[in-house]
């Protein structure tokens, strides 16, 4: 009877382990109801102008952080994102000049390549935006064919995944581990 005590109380951990794994993982919700702008920023990492342009958009966190967010697309090594930046372009109408990064895109608005006299204009396009109604607002994401889907949430299916073959699998352990516990205390 110890033994399938024992037996138990690891099912059952194994049972909580998909759970808290798949919590990890899991990014922070945003609201549907957001009245955050969002900005659009397909970046290279290692870029100097993208460094540049992330430091500059954190630095205007304190004052504007509550009216953007930003919605990142690193390019140079995620074939996925550089895939959505090219489509994003050719909605636009800019496939032959937004080859580079950064790319920013804030509204029906755009920017290649990052410097310090885009910024008012960014400013100005957030502020204008953010007064607008959300469903009024200009999205390209709405434009463009995405049948690129986020690394991030192929793994969280196959998450999802792996966590109910688990749970199958302990549940039928545990129940096979009752039925015999109960057949041996009748022998």
């Amino acid at each position: 009877m110890k033994k399938v005590k024992y037996l138990l109380l690891i099912l059952l951990s194994l049972l909580i382990l998909p759970f808290g794994v798949y919590a990890e993982g899991e990014e922070e919700a945003v609201a549907e109801d957001s009245r955050e702008v969002v900005v659009y920023f397909f970046r290279g990492e290692g870029c100097s102008h993208c460094a540049e342009a992330e430091a500059w958009f954190e630095s205007i966190e304190e004052d504007m952080g509550d009216k953007f967010r930003i919605q990142d697309y690193e390019t140079w090594y995620n074939e996925d994102n550089a895939a959505l930046m090219k489509k994003v372009a050719e909605a636009r109408g800019e496939a032959d000049s937004a080859t580079g990064v950064p790319y920013i895109i804030i509204g029906d608005q755009s920017w290649i390549g990052f410097d310090q006299d885009y910024t008012p204009e960014m400013i100005d396009k957030i502020n204008t935006l953010y007064e607008q109604e959300v469903n009024e607002r200009y999205d390209i994401m709405t434009y463009v064919d995405q049948n690129v889907t986020p690394v991030e949430e192929k793994h969280s299916v196959a998450s999802d995944i792996i966590a109910l073959i688990i749970i199958i699998v302990i549940t039928g352990g545990v129940g096979t581990g009752i039925y015999f516990a109960r057949k041996a205390n009748k022998e």
